[in-house]
């Protein structure tokens, strides 16, 4: 197997934390898929541990959140960068903010792909060059069309394009055809033989 270190990136407010749950919960559900260690490398105070505590107690996993929310220091981005650049589990999800930034740079420079989700797709094409700069290979391009009532698949290869509807705090997102589809591409990808 090999190790995938995915990034999951693009403009803020684009659902990113409710799709990395999501595509948490679909991977588990694939017989024989390696588990998905997921990273969370944004200052936000919205963890891992959110998306099920909002599920329970929307408004304490909000209040927490706001407690737990710290600054994007350098510091901070060299924490995280070590973190993905020595995780030795064979599929990896990271989560990091929303903006192109030096820290962002750092966090996502030692990650092996890239699956870029924007709101605006108008600013997807900036977010694919970051990673291209970084050496990234941008698997997806995914719009998150809150509005939407059903998610689209256009392409699967070489690079997964379409859209995925109503990324809600709280929604389990886990069934939606465009989260399922790249949970199986995410799982093909670490079951590759090095």
């Amino acid at each position: 197997m090999t190790i995938i270190k995915v990034v999951l990136c693009g403009p803020p407010r684009s659902g990113k934390s409710c799709l990395r749950e999501g595509l948490k919960q679909a991977i588990l559900r694939i017989e024989g898929a390696p588990y998905p260690y997921v990273i969370t490398a944004c200052p936000d105070g919205e963890g891992a541990w959110f998306s099920e505590a909002a599920m329970r107690d929307f408004e304490l996993a909000r209040r927490l959140k706001k407690e737990y929310k710290a600054k994007f220091t350098p510091e901070f981005a060299q924490l995280r960068a070590s973190w993905v650049r020595n995780t030795t589990e064979t599929l990896n999800i990271i989560d990091v903010g929303g903006k192109i930034s030096p820290e962002n740079r750092v966090i996502m420079s030692p990650a092996t792909h890239a699956v870029v989700l924007a709101g605006d797709m108008s600013k997807a094409s900036a977010w694919k060059e970051f990673c291209g700069e970084l050496g990234l290979q941008v698997i997806a391009l995914i719009h998150s069309d809150y509005e939407g009532e059903a998610d689209r698949i256009d392409t699967e290869e070489p690079l997964l394009t379409g859209s995925v509807h109503y990324l809600e705090r709280g929604e389990d997102v886990s069934g939606r055809p465009m989260v399922q589809v790249l949970a199986r591409k995410l799982v093909c990808l670490a079951m590759v033989e090095d």
